[in-house]
């Protein structure tokens, strides 16, 4: 199912906040990341995770992956990596919808910082809802791995 607070949110040329079901936790998806950090009141400073669709979205991207680890990568599910300060994660999209057909997406969990997940806020903040039969729920977050050429550091 998909919400949306007004037919002219839906324009391609509009960037949106989307609020769905991300294949961890519930999460905003947008491709500005001056308005995830507005909803989220999150210091400019600090980074988001930009989530592609496939692997070879994130190569197309200019992300430079260390040999040893392409595999590594590739193959991993429900991880976050940092390489050179630059936090990433590919994640297939379970929901066929039009909205989330980009190659990548910033990605934030849908709470205020530091609280859980309230349904409410999440509603008044994003553009458009996207949900599924199972609806939306807080589950765990994924983990968080630094990696370079040498070596696999857990840090979540």
């Amino acid at each position: 199912m998909v919400k949306s607070n007004g037919a002219t949110r839906l324009s391609n040329k509009i960037v949106n906040v989307v609020l769905t079901q991300t294949d961890t936790t519930v999460g905003f998806l947008s491709q500005d990341e001056t308005k995830l950090q507005t909803i989220k009141s999150r210091d400019s400073s600090k980074p988001f995770i930009k989530v592609y669709e496939n692997f070879k979205a994130l190569q197309e991207d200019g992300n430079r992956i260390p040999d040893s680890k392409k595999s590594y990568v590739r193959r991993s599910r429900k991880t976050t990596f940092i390489i050179k300060n630059i936090a990433f994660r590919v994640a297939k999209n379970k929901l066929n919808s039009s909205l989330l057909k980009s190659k990548w997406n910033y990605s934030t969990s849908a709470n205020e910082s530091g609280k859980h997940f309230d349904r409410e806020f999440c509603e008044e903040k994003a553009d458009i809802i996207i949900e599924d039969k199972e609806s939306l729920h807080e589950g765990e977050s994924s983990s968080l791995l630094k990696i370079n050429s040498k070596k696999v550091r857990r840090l979540r």
